[in-house]
């Protein structure tokens, strides 16, 4: 260091020279952090994963600082953000998609299928864990009392006799209850407590069982197939896991390409390094774990990377653990063609829309037929519209035009977790369809809560995209997440309390600053395995 004058460290500060700096005072605390944050090797791990000091220091500030709740105008609902088709309007759409599809599109179905199953079986690791050695809980009655009527059954009580010299009947007899659950999770038996959801058996069949993945390639070949018959299906999955996935594409690709008549195309991707996130210590500070740094995975959020990699024209998203046997298909089917006809035409009057803005020849009754249809079509509102003069206005249109389009299903809340629609006031000042997680509003705020509780709908994760302008060119997604509505939670490792980071999520406030429509699809297109209990629903069945 050069000091030109003095170090005062009452008040801490450091003043240098004009030469060697172009600031006159800079904060000691600055500069030891700059000099003591950051190892050698921790620079080193840094460049490995791709992720830049100062990406670290934004998410330490988000520590500090927590994320800001957002502010709503209202729940969406029907007529105000949800549209209710008719069955004038769904014959429409269905048209709309067949004719599209009769152009030959690109079609992707994206799969999120990162992560292992072993949420699914937390209370049978509980059960294995408990003092007791018989089903106590009603969950564990029903589990066992209902066992022949998984579609893992048969290959569970093989490996168990295989193990243990005894079928399933036999052990429950014997009281050996977990023994059975130790040969369905542990590596010793099925392993389902360390597989990914995706390589699970699901659904029986008279001539076979499906694993998830399998339902999906069905799935896909009912309605993301173009006129040439190719299906694109694309799964993310995790590193480890993706041999798994590989293996079970091998072995029933072919099978399911002759059974639909299709030629499939699958693909997969990891979650990239580059969106892992820093823990933090309760200080918030950089979280070590034996003196390296400890990152994680960044959510479901850091999959907007992957989505970004897709060159398609339409992607049609949806969890890897919602689906169904070929017997009640057809409502998801049905209505996975309808919301890609409304995506479909949506985007054909917003190309139109901002070809006319573009080339400078308009009215301004145009004007105001373009500020309608984003009023009453896209739902987005801005309370100031009417101030703004002529130029700033076509501005605003055209921002607000040429951005990602999605069309999300959304159904009746009965009950189910997960997030709902809303409408939101973005930075801007304008407000628009949202997706949104009950953390991320205020519920001490009367307002807030009011608008919470009145809300109607919730979402399924039923998601139709075009992420391509009008000249075929792609958006970059990543420009269109609001960073501030990301998630922290607390974990532990070895022991000591640490804070996670997770990023803005894929339909949360990945997409926040996309054009948004929402419509209401029946609940029968939801039919989401959160626990493996789930499996002995009526539509699993």
């Amino acid at each position: 260091m050069y000091c030109n004058e003095y170090i005062n460290f009452a008040q801490i500060t450091i003043v240098f020279p004009k030469k060697f700096f172009n600031f006159e005072k800079f904060s000691i605390l600055t500069i030891l952090k700059i000099d003591t944050m950051f190892t050698p090797e921790d620079l080193a791990l840094l460049k490995q994963k791709g992720i830049s000091e100062k990406q670290i220091e934004e998410q330490l500030h988000c520590f500090e600082t927590g994320f800001p709740y957002l502010k709503l105008e209202a729940p969406a609902g029907l007529g105000n953000g949800i549209l209710a088709l008719d069955d004038t309007a769904i014959d429409h759409y269905l048209d709309v998609w067949d004719e599209y599809l009769a152009s030959n599109p690109t079609i992707v179905k994206f799969v999120p299928a990162s992560g292992a199953a072993s949420r699914m079986f937390k209370n049978l690791f509980e059960f294995v864990d408990a003092d007791y050695t018989e089903p106590t809980t009603e969950f564990e009655k029903k589990f066992f009392s209902h066992i022949k009527d998984f579609a893992f059954y048969a290959d569970l009580n093989k490996v168990c006799l295989e193990k243990e010299g005894r079928d399933i009947d036999a052990l429950v007899a014997a009281g050996q209850y977990k023994e059975i659950v130790a040969n369905l999770l542990s590596e010793k038996g099925l392993n389902y407590g360390a597989l990914p959801k995706g390589m699970l058996k699901f659904h029986h069949y008279p001539d076979a069982d499906r694993t998830a993945i399998e339902e999906h390639l069905a799935e896909g070949a009912m309605y993301a197939r173009n006129e040439a018959g190719d299906v694109n299906v694309h799964f993310t999955v995790s590193h480890e896991h993706l041999p798994y996935f590989k293996k079970v594409v091998a072995d029933k690709q072919a099978l399911y390409e002759k059974e639909y008549d299709v030629k499939y195309h699958i693909s997969f991707s990891e979650q990239k390094p580059s969106t892992d996130t820093i823990a933090a210590d309760m200080e918030n500070k950089p979280f070590r774990d034996k003196g390296k740094l400890l990152f994680r995975p960044g959510g479901h959020g850091a999959l907007i990377e992957n989505l970004n990699d897709i060159d398609a024209d339409v992607i049609f998203i949806k969890n890897i653990d919602n689906v169904v046997p070929d017997r009640i298909k057809p409502d998801t089917v049905r209505f996975k063609k309808i919301i890609g006809g409304v995506l479909v035409s949506l985007k054909k009057q917003i190309d139109a829309y901002v070809s006319m803005l573009e080339s400078g020849k308009y009215t301004m009754d145009d004007v105001r037929e373009v500020i309608l249809f984003l009023q009453q079509q896209l739902f987005t509102r801005h309370p100031d519209i009417k101030k703004m003069e002529d130029a700033e206005l076509v501005v605003y249109l055209l921002k607000k035009l040429r951005r990602p389009l999605r069309v999300c299903g959304m159904v009746k809340n009965v009950g189910e977790p997960g997030g709902g629609p809303f409408l939101v006031y973005n930075a801007d000042g304008s407000f628009s369809p949202q997706i949104l997680e009950s953390s991320q509003i205020d519920l001490k705020n009367p307002a807030s809560k009011a608008m919470f509780d009145k809300s109607t709908h919730f979402n399924p994760v039923d998601l139709v995209c075009a992420v391509k302008n009008r000249k075929n060119e792609k958006y970059d997604l990543p420009k269109y997440v609001d960073k501030k509505t990301g998630f922290i939670s607390y974990k532990s490792k070895n022991g000591k309390d640490l804070k996670a980071l997770e990023l803005p999520g894929l339909w949360n406030g990945a997409m926040s600053d996309w054009n948004t429509l929402f419509v209401e699809v029946p609940i029968s297109t939801f039919n989401p395995v959160k626990t493996v209990n789930d499996l002995l629903r009526e539509q699993h069945q």
